[in-house]
């Protein structure tokens, strides 16, 4: 009994830090979304508006292509991601000249800030100075423009993101690479097997969990993304990189709707959420298959 009491009592400070930093702006957030509030108003009180604000965005055509683009920027760069940094890990783990070079070059992206990341994009992105047009003009005559062309300015946010979370993905499957057991792929390379055999039927289904953890935490923060993207292309041109995390933003501080946005922030991280606890089922459930 004495010893739950300290537990619960070193637990406290934790605990009430997380309530007061996590569960009250949730429940707050909440609360707003059932009320029309405009703190620019004459009056700036709220007005009870129920599930209106809710009902709303089944039928908002720009909450929904917003979503809609945000799925398509997530599919795309996290699974680039996992792709190139699987391969970069399949690398690493072998010996070759410059490999510790490699490995903190390719590491440096991490300790950027997602806002320095935006600015530094955008200084390379800038038409008539920055070195991407310069030299996509150059070598296949381009004219690449972030602030003209809706597809420029989608793919660069993709190839954005991948730049500055591979190193991520590339860590943690280096990780998990670097411990499973190695006897099983010896046995089967001595068996007849080839290597693309080994890492189908052999690497990939033992790394199953860490894939998934990975896709786990990088499912999260692509949703979400905001800095990088405001900061490089505001959104745009037009619609083109009005990601959700944009569209709230626009839609709370521009429009001043607050009790809108928050309906449509509590529906975003339900959504989220139901993403992760499938991700999290399946991560259990290769468990429970290589612990049997």
């Amino acid at each position: 009994m004495r010893s739950n009491r300290m537990g619960w009592g070193l637990l406290a400070p934790t605990l009430i830090i997380l309530g007061i930093m996590g569960l009250l702006p949730f429940f707050y957030v909440l609360y707003v979304g059932f009320f029309d509030w405009n703190v620019f108003s004459a009056t700036g009180d709220l007005i009870w508006a129920g599930a209106n604000n809710f009902r709303r965005l089944v039928f908002d055509s720009d909450f929904l292509f917003s979503v809609g683009r945000t799925l398509l920027f997530t599919t795309l760069a996290v699974g680039l991601e996992l792709i190139l940094g699987f391969l970069l890990a399949q690398t690493l783990v072998r010996d070759f000249w410059g490999k510790t070079f490699f490995r903190t070059i390719h590491a440096l992206p991490l300790m950027v800030a997602p806002i320095a990341v935006g600015a530094t994009w955008r200084l390379l992105t800038i038409p008539g100075f920055g070195l991407i047009p310069y030299y996509l003009r150059r070598w296949f005559e381009l004219d690449y423009n972030i602030g003209r062309h809706g597809e420029h300015a989608f793919v660069t946010t993709i190839v954005m993101d991948i730049w500055h979370w591979t190193p991520f993905v590339t860590l943690t499957m280096l990780a998990g690479l670097s411990a499973i057991p190695k006897e099983p792929q010896e046995q089967a390379l001595v068996d007849g097997a080839n290597r693309w055999q080994v890492l189908r039927f052999l690497t990939i289904p033992m790394m199953m969990p860490v894939i998934l953890t990975t896709l786990f935490i990088r499912l999260m923060d692509a949703l979400r993304i905001v800095d990088e993207v405001f900061l490089l292309t505001g959104g745009g041109p037009g619609d083109a990189t009005r990601y959700i995390g944009i569209h709230i933003w626009r839609v709370v501080f521009p429009s001043t709707d607050y009790g809108y946005g928050s309906a449509m922030s509590m529906l975003v991280l339900y959504f989220t959420i139901v993403l992760c606890w499938l991700l999290f089922i399946a991560l259990t459930q290769i468990g429970k298959q290589q612990s049997s």
